[in-house]
């Protein structure tokens, strides 16, 4: 970077004013908050991350220098912004699946069209089909519960609880169910996808390694990683 387009001395110390500023708001929202979830506590720890971000890339990019801490961001990586009391929510799930046996989950169509007259296998009889026959008679819990009859395998999948001021109007949101969710409304999400254990697998390789090189060495074995 060069000298012209470095922060000036009065920049970071500005940053670094901000940061003291909210330090003392975050402080003042703990100290009189109404609960767990308190929107001020959760507006102020947002204040105070963004101004230590601000101050820790100033004095980088002037000094070369970084901070001794680090604010962690949400799981998600987006804050909750929205309303501390929810009038309504929403419940948006995704669940991802490969069929992995087609003539099985025909077959499951074909034997619930034989006893139901309205199941009809269109899409020429093909998955098309069978999946419009199986969603229309099974719910979609009791299918994530009994996949493998179906000849399916689970992949990724994630529930996401969004609040709103107010309740939809029958109808309202047809036409798009999904297009209109802001990330700042999800007040919880829960996601299921097997990188996680690949991660954990991973981290397990590691650690029976270190002991492994302790055994042999007569030496003590390290304790117990904690993963990042």
């Amino acid at each position: 970077m060069s000298d012209a387009a470095l922060p000036t001395v009065a920049e970071v110390r500005a940053a670094a004013e901000a940061v003291k500023e909210a330090l003392d708001r975050h402080l003042a929202a703990v100290e009189r908050r109404t609960g767990d979830e308190d929107p001020d506590v959760y507006a102020a720890f947002n204040e105070l991350a963004a101004a230590a971000e601000e101050y820790d890339e100033l004095l980088y990019d002037r000094y070369d220098e970084v901070t001794p801490f680090e604010i962690p961001a949400p799981e998600d990586g987006v804050p909750y912004t929205g309303p501390a009391e929810p009038a309504a929510f929403s419940v948006l799930i995704r669940r991802d699946y490969a069929v992995v046996e087609p003539p099985r989950l025909i077959a499951q169509a074909e034997r619930v069209a034989a006893h139901d007259r309205e199941a009809e296998l269109d899409h020429d009889g093909g998955t098309a089909g069978a999946l419009g026959v199986l969603f229309g008679e099974y719910e979609p819990d009791e299918i994530a519960s009994r996949y493998k009859e179906f000849g399916l395998e689970e992949g990724d999948s994630t529930l996401w609880i969004a609040a709103s001021e107010e309740a939809a109007e029958p109808g309202e949101w047809l036409n798009s169910p999904f297009g209109h969710t802001d990330p700042e409304d999800v007040m919880h999400r829960f996601d299921v996808s097997s990188v996680f254990d690949e991660e954990t697998d991973e981290f397990g390789e590691v650690e029976d390694e270190v002991e492994d090189e302790g055994a042999d060495e007569g030496e003590t074995a390290w304790p117990g990683l904690t993963p990042a």
